[in-house]
């Protein structure tokens, strides 16, 4: 290792940097070494520099912060006496507020005890009510039970041919006679050719009566009704055949020209059936129109019959007004009468109050001739003799 000769400014100078100094580098050298140590000595002159003002820096900062601390201390012991300030106003207002939510807990507390109270009251009238219409549902529900067992009976009377039809009988009954006078049908009368027809309206102006029969066949619609496809099949061809045989015996024995009307109704004593029967067997519906049959329901045999009341209730209306006319009209001739007369009596009074007038100037006159007689005021003048009349 080179032995070092001298150190210029931190830069170590060996042998061979003197060596090359004779060399003639040495002056290059130098001159780089003094840049650098210029440069060296510049940056430690601004690194002293920085520091101080780093120092200057500091020690503002630190008396920025005392200052701060101080201002801080100031404002604690304002904030301190402020925290005192306010923990005396919250004191006082916690207290007013325990005192205001004891009244408002008090208050709320009474009217939630008068709620208590009036819920209870209409909780009361509620169960009350309740019962009482869980007394109606028991009600309804022995009702439902005693409609079962009567259904149970309608079946069995369905079961029978022979009440199954009366049960039909029953229904057209019942419609007919709660929408008509006893005098305006009858039941089971005799026509002309001999045949009984279960119902006869008897209509007004003299018409040609209206036939109802309900002699449906209940019993193949049933077969109908209640069989499988394969047996609903068969069914459906025997009803057809048992309307056809029906509706021509109804066309045949209950249509008399100048008797019964043009058309007869056959009866069906259900809406469920009749619905059926429209949307099912079109064909039969329009066979039976063909034959002048027409099939009615409950609902549309009670609409006819209002029809036919109507009817009636017009014929009476036009009977009473024709009689009312007759009544006016002679009403009227009294009414002449009585004007004549009462244009005599006028007269006759006229007459009267004329004679009533001269009566009053007469007795006017024969009172002043008796005031001047009273009073002995005679004229010695003559005077001209008056008329008898005056």
């Amino acid at each position: 290792m080179d032995r070092v000769l001298f150190v210029l400014a931190d830069f170590p100078v060996t042998v061979e940097t003197a060596a090359l100094a004779a060399a003639g580098t040495f002056a290059l050298l130098l001159i780089a070494l003094l840049v650098v140590v210029v440069r060296q000595s510049q940056a430690r002159a601004e690194e002293a520099r920085q520091r101080a003002d780093e120092a200057a820096v500091a020690q503002a900062k630190a008396a920025e912060n005392e200052r701060h601390l101080a201002d801080m201390i100031r404002i604690q012991s304002e904030m301190t006496g402020r925290m005192q300030t306010m923990s005396e106003i919250f004191g006082s207002r916690t207290s007013d507020l325990a005192r205001l939510v004891n009244e408002r807990l008090d208050s709320q507390g009474q009217r939630l005890g008068a709620a208590m109270a009036d819920s209870s009251t209409k909780t009361n009238e509620t169960l009350s009510k309740l019962q009482e219409r869980l007394a109606v549902i028991d009600r309804a529900q022995s009702n439902i039970t005693q409609l079962s067992q009567d259904v149970v009976g309608l079946q069995s009377i369905l079961a029978n041919k022979q009440t199954r039809g009366a049960f039909g009988q029953g229904r057209m009954e019942v419609i007919i006679g709660d929408g008509l006078a006893p005098n305006a049908y009858a039941f089971q009368a005799t026509l002309s050719n001999g045949s009984r027809p279960d119902a006869v309206v008897y209509m007004p102006n003299s018409a040609p009566s209206l036939v109802i029969d309900a002699k449906f066949p209940l019993e193949s619609w049933q077969r109908f009704a209640t069989g499988t496809p394969e047996e609903q099949r068969f069914a459906a061809n025997g009803f057809r055949n048992d309307m056809g045989v029906h509706i021509k015996a109804i066309s045949e024995k209950y249509l008399i020209p100048g008797e019964t009307a043009d058309t007869a109704f056959l009866f069906v004593p259900s809406e469920s059936i009749f619905a059926d029967l429209h949307e099912k067997f079109e064909d039969v519906v329009q066979k039976a129109l063909k034959a002048r049959v027409v099939i009615v329901s409950p609902s549309i045999l009670m609409l006819s019959i209002q029809v036919v009341q109507a009817l009636m209730r017009d014929v009476r209306m036009r009977e009473e007004a024709y009689r009312i006319q007759t009544e006016v009209r002679a009403l009227l001739g009294d009414v002449g009468r009585l004007d004549e007369r009462v244009k005599k009596l006028q007269s006759h009074f006229t007459q009267a109050q004329n004679d009533i007038g001269d009566i009053l100037v007469s007795s006017s006159k024969v009172l002043r001739r008796g005031e001047k007689i009273e009073a002995m005021e005679f004229d010695e003048t003559p005077q001209p003799q008056r008329l008898a009349g005056e």
